[in-house]
This record gives C-alpha cells, sequence and structure tokens, in this order.
C-alpha cells in the first residue's frame, strides 16, 4: 500500500529525508485501526470540554502556545531545514510567524465572536452566534510544515473546535514536534492532535460523523479528491490549492523596485510555495530594463547547505521535486523557450536545482500550464496592459497576483480586472493573519485567516427571543 505525495511520487510510510543529502533520518509507521479511533474519541471529548472554557481562558492559553513557539522556534526550524531543505533563518522566521497567528486570534477572539444583534420587525431580540462545530481535519502541506497547520488550527481552537492534523508524508517531524507544545500550553488532551494517517485512513478520517470540516493546502488534484469525499458526507470545506500568480510589470512601472520584489519573491523557500508570483508578465516598453534588475537577485544566491547561516537556496524538498521541475525546464528548451541565465539539476549528492531564468514561453510548453514548483523564473513580454490582463487569466490557478504601476488608477484598474483570490499594488501582498486568504478556480475555495479563518467551520447560528 503507498500513499501519494505531492511532488508526483509515493512513499510506503511516513519518513524524514534530508533533502541535502538524501539520508533517511526516521520513518512513522500508520496507526491501526484501533489507534486511530482512539485518537478521533479524544479529540471529541476534547470538544466537549474545551468548546465550554470561556473566551477570556481560550485567549490565555493561545497566549502561552506562541509563547513556546517562539521559545522553541530554533528546534522548529532546524526540524523543518532538515526535513524540506528551507533555509534555517527562512524556517525559524516561519515558527515566529505561526505564533503571530495565535497572538492575533488571541488578542482579537472576542471581537471577531462577539454576537451580532440584528433588529427584526415582530422579534423582540435577534442574535447572529459563531459556536463551534466539532473535529476539523486539517491536511497540510510540506513546504510550510509549521505555518501552515498553525493557519487552519489557531482559528479554529480559538473558536472551541479541535483539531486533527495530517501533515504532508515528507514533513511528519515538524508537525509531530507540536503535540507536545499544545500540551505544556494548557490544551486539554486531544485538542490538537498530529495523526501519520495513510490515504486510505484519510478517508476514514473524513468520513466519521465526529469529524465535523475538512481544510486541505495542496495540489488541486488533492483538493479534487478531498473535495469530493468532503462533499459526499456534506462537510463545510476549505480548499487552498496551487497557484500560478501573476506578477505584471506596466508602462509606468518603479522597474528596479519590481525586479527585486519579483524576484526575491521567486526564490523563498526556494520558489516551492502555492502563493508566491511565478509568471512574470511585463510590457515591451520596460520589459528589457525590467530583466537588466531581475537577474542579478537570481545570480546573487548562495545555494548549499540549508543550516548554513550564510545558504539562501537550500536543496528542494526531494530528489523528484527537482527532477520534476527539470523535466519542465528541459521541455521549455527543447520547444524553443529562450534562457536568459542557465541553470537547472545540480548533478550530485541532494536535490539541488541551480535558479534559471527563461523567456519567449508559449502555451505547448508544459510550464505555460502547469505550475512551476521551485527556483525558475518565468518572463512573458506583452505590448500592453489589457494583453497582461489576458495573459494573467488565461491560468486555471487564481489564488493571488501583484501590479506594478505608478499610475495608481491603472494599476487598480488592472488589479480589479486579474480573477484572483487576493492582489498586492506596487507590493506581494502575500497572507497576512488580519484579512482573509484563498483563491478562484482551481486554487481553490473558501479563505482561511482573518474572520473569514472562524467563519469557514463555525455554525453561525441564529437566536429568535421573545
Amino acid at each position: 500500500m503507498t500513499i501519494q505525495a505531492e511532488a508526483g511520487y509515493t512513499l510506503e510510510t511516513y519518513r524524514t529525508v534530508n533533502p541535502a543529502t538524501g539520508e533517511v533520518l526516521r520513518t512513522w509507521e500508520w496507526p491501526t485501526a484501533d489507534e486511530l479511533e482512539a485518537r478521533i474519541a479524544l479529540a471529541h471529548q476534547a470538544f466537549l470540554s474545551w468548546r465550554m472554557v470561556p473566551i477570556e481562558e481560550k485567549a490565555r492559553v493561545l497566549l502561552r502556545f506562541a509563547e513556546l513557539l517562539d521559545d522553541n522556534a530554533d528546534a522548529l526550524g532546524r526540524q523543518t531545514s532538515i526535513e524540506m531543505g528551507k533555509p534555517l533563518v527562512q524556517a525559524v522566521g516561519e515558527a515566529h510567524f505561526a505564533a503571530s497567528i495565535y497572538r492575533y486570534f488571541a488578542q482579537r477572539g472576542a471581537e471577531l465572536l462577539a454576537d451580532e444583534v440584528v433588529e427584526v420587525p415582530g422579534i423582540p431580540t435577534t442574535l447572529v452566534c459563531r459556536e463551534p462545530v466539532g473535529i476539523v481535519l486539517g491536511i497540510e502541506p510540506w513546504n510550510a510544515p509549521l505555518f501552515q497547520p498553525m493557519r487552519v488550527a489557531a482559528p479554529n481552537l480559538m473558536l472551541g473546535n479541535t483539531v486533527l492534523l495530517k501533515p504532508a508524508e515528507i514533513t511528519p517531524g515538524s508537525s509531530v514536534m507540536f503535540d507536545d507544545l499544545f500540551l505544556k500550553a494548557g490544551f486539554p488532551e486531544g485538542a490538537y492532535q498530529t495523526i501519520l494517517v495513510s490515504k486510505e485512513q484519510t478517508s476514514t478520517v473524513i468520513a466519521d460523523p465526529r469529524v465535523r470540516a475538512v481544510a486541505l493546502t495542496g495540489s488541486d488534484r488533492a483538493g479534487s479528491a478531498v473535495g469530493e469525499q468532503a462533499s459526499r458526507h456534506i462537510k463545510p470545506l476549505v480548499l487552498e490549492l496551487g497557484g500560478s500568480d501573476a506578477f505584471v510589470v506596466l508602462d509606468r512601472a518603479d522597474v528596479p523596485k519590481a525586479a527585486a520584489t519579483a524576484a526575491t519573491c521567486r526564490l523563498i523557500i526556494g520558489g516551492q510555495a502555492c502563493a508566491l508570483p511565478k509568471r512574470v508578465i511585463v510590457t515591451d516598453k520596460v520589459a528589457d530594463e525590467f530583466i537588466e534588475h531581475y537577474l542579478p537577485v537570481f545570480t546573487g544566491q548562495v545555494m548549499g547547505d540549508p543550516l548554513d547561516p550564510e545558504t539562501t537556496l537550500g536543496p528542494m524538498s526531494s530528489d523528484a521535486a527537482a527532477d520534476l521541475l527539470q523535466a519542465q525546464y528541459q521541455d521549455a528548451i527543447d520547444k524553443g523557450a529562450t534562457v536568459l541565465l542557465e541553470g537547472g539539476r545540480v548533478a550530485g549528492p541532494g536535490a539541488y536545482f541551480k535558479p534559471a531564468v527563461i523567456t519567449g514561453i508559449t502555451p505547448d510548453m508544459r510550464v505555460y500550464s502547469e505550475e512551476a514548483f521551485g527556483p525558475l523564473g518565468m518572463i512573458y513580454r506583452v505590448p500592453d496592459a489589457d494583453a497582461a490582463v489576458t495573459l494573467a487569466n488565461e491560468s486555471k490557478y487564481g489564488l493571488g497576483g501583484a501590479v506594478f504601476s505608478e499610475d495608481l488608477a491603472e494599476a487598480r484598474r488592472v488589479a480589479r480586472l486579474l480573477d484572483t483570490g487576493g492582489v498586492g499594488v506596487n507590493m506581494f501582498l502575500g497572507s497576512p493573519v488580519e484579512i482573509p486568504f484563498g483563491g478562484t478556480k482551481n486554487s481553490g475555495v473558501g479563505r482561511e485567516l482573518g474572520r473569514s479563518g472562524m467563519d469557514q467551520f463555525a455554525n453561525i447560528k441564529t437566536y429568535g427571543i421573545a
């Protein structure tokens, strides 16, 4: 029996493989059916008690957990670097970012969950309340194994739900470290549990009536499969899936700023993040200048051991991921793409991929329609803003985007035309905890973070009181 990992390869169990060396460091076994049942039962019992805890006490526990994340950021970051190759400084920063999510929901929870009084003729008092529903299953990816699980867990725990978290098969160690920290913070046993389950066992969890909702971050293929199962059992669902975000640079852009932002964003986590802009779409008038400023960011990367503080670009998450990107890159070259900066798969141990940049991309190339997950810069030249919008929206994805122009009216006009869940104007927006995050089309359904992070899995119950 095997389970399918995101990068298109199979694993027989959960395991930590150092992508810098290829060394298998640890393996985990799947739980037995009885063990899985015990985990679900424990999560349900924790829900029955946690839902009744006053908001102020929940906030206190969330703040304590945030402190523990900060205190253990170095250890959490090191584990993440070893498992998926992220440079240590980025991995430690991810742990601190996860802590900030808990602080936000702890500090704003009472406000976000406050009852709404609505005037309804004929009813003396009408209230709209947000109440917990039960266990939420989170299925989370390998590229941000500290941030992503906490993004789904924090709002649900503040609301009063409990969480079962299935991590990616290649980053179990990062997620397992959370369990003890939750207990130390004062959460009831079972309120948050990492479950290292198989594909078939995941289906069992989704079908269980005590599990009331599902959140998944991953590929659109995984989202389609999980979405079908959740819908079959009539359960609320949030899917944050793939992205091939457009970074649009118009005639009146601050070109050096735009190029530095685009290149830097393309190389964060080695280009292995759905929410980072992957396609630069730049007008002909400023394209040459843009390329002149874009390439040095790629050539200036220090590739090496992710635990070395000098490293800015570690290995990709696995040999399979690096091989997939190499196949996409070579396909583009074979079909006539222009190589502005030569790179590609590096021979020797480790899943290393030297950053590369291409242009002259055409619809028959794989990278035109597929998500290129890695340090591959892709630049498209277009005649004007309207052509940029058309090209940006041709993607099957619609997670986010960016528009750069000093003509703010034009920038906002183009931003409004992009079919995405979010857009930054003269900036990379990312996913601040205070605002909803999610996409359109094959990038998913629903929203995380902000008030939406609670509302997605709350029972929004109305009360009429005579």
